[in-house]
C-alpha cells in the first residue's frame, strides 16, 4: 500500500481539490492519504472534512497540530501514522501533480530502487515558467547538496519524495521547517543497507509553480536555513 501524506496549513483554496485528485489516480497498489493540518486559521479543516465525506472509495484520515510548527514537523506526523509499504510527501497547494506518481512508484515496486526523487530539471514533463532566482537558488543548493552526499541528484528541493516506509523509519528527522529536503537528502546518503548505500533513483516530474500573490510561503529565509542545514547533516548531523 502507498501512504500518500499531505502538510497542510491555510489551504482552504486548494486542499479539496489536491486531495480530489490524489484519490482520483489509478496507483496500481492500495493508497490511503494522511492529511496532517499544522494548525491552519482559515477553511482548511472545513475543506478537508468535505474531501473526505466527498472520496470514500478511499481511505483519508487528517491529524491536526493544535499549534504552526512547520511543514517539516507535519510530515514527521504523518510519516509516524503511515501506514503503506511505501510513503509520499505531497503538497497540497497543487503544484504537483498526483498524476505522476504512478511513475514514481515504477523504480520501487520493480525492486530497483530504495528511494525515488522527483525532479522539475529533467524528463521532458511540462513546467510553468516563474522566478529565476528561485530556479538558480534550487541548483545551487542542490549542487553543494551534492558535493557533500556525492549524490547526482539534480532537484533536492522537489516535494515529491517517496521511500521504502522500512527505510523511512530508519531515519530521525528533527527540522521543523523546509529544512525538511536538506535534512533527508543528507540522512539517506549516509544510510547503508547490507554495506551498500541505498539505491535513489529521479524521476521527471511537471511543476505548476505559484507566484507569491497566489500563496507561496517559501523565502529567503528558508533559503539560508537550508543552505545550514546541508552544512549542518552532511559535516555534523
Amino acid at each position: 500500500m502507498l501512504s500518500v501524506v499531505i502538510p497542510v496549513y491555510n489551504e482552504q483554496d486548494t486542499v479539496a481539490t489536491l486531495i480530489g485528485r490524489v484519490a482520483s489516480v489509478e496507483y496500481g497498489i492500495g493508497c490511503e492519504v494522511i492529511v496532517v493540518d499544522d494548525a491552519s486559521t482559515d477553511g482548511t479543516p472545513a475543506a478537508v472534512a468535505a474531501a473526505i465525506e466527498k472520496h470514500t472509495h478511499v481511505p483519508i484520515r487528517t491529524l491536526r497540530h493544535e499549534h504552526n510548527r512547520g511543514k517539516g514537523a507535519a510530515l514527521r506526523t504523518g510519516f509516524a501514522d503511515a501506514q503503506g509499504e511505501y510513503v509520499i510527501v505531497q503538497d497540497a497547494d497543487l503544484e504537483y501533480d498526483p498524476r505522476d506518481i504512478p511513475r514514481l512508484l515504477r523504480p520501487l515496486l520493480e525492486g530497483e530502487a530504495d528511494v525515488v526523487y522527483g525532479t522539475r530539471f529533467t524528463g521532458g514533463q511540462s513546467h510553468r515558467v516563474l522566478y529565476f532566482w528561485h530556479s538558480l537558488a534550487n541548483r545551487l543548493l542542490t549542487l553543494i547538496s551534492n558535493a557533500f552526499t556525492n549524490l547526482n541528484l539534480t532537484d533536492m528541493e522537489c516535494c515529491y519524495k517517496l521511500f521504502r516506509k522500512d527505510v523511512l523509519d530508519r531515519l530521525n528527522l528533527v527540522e521543523d521547517r523546509f529544512g525538511f529536503e536538506p535534512e533527508v537528502t543528507a540522512k539517506l546518503a549516509k544510510l547503508r543497507e547490507d554495506g551498500k548505500p541505498l539505491r535513489i533513483f529521479e524521476v521527471g516530474v511537471s511543476y505548476a509553480g505559484r507566484t507569491y500573490a497566489e500563496g507561496k510561503k517559501i523565502g529567503l529565509r528558508d533559503g539560508w536555513r537550508a543552505l545550514w542545514c546541508v552544512l549542518k547533516y552532511n559535516l555534523w548531523g
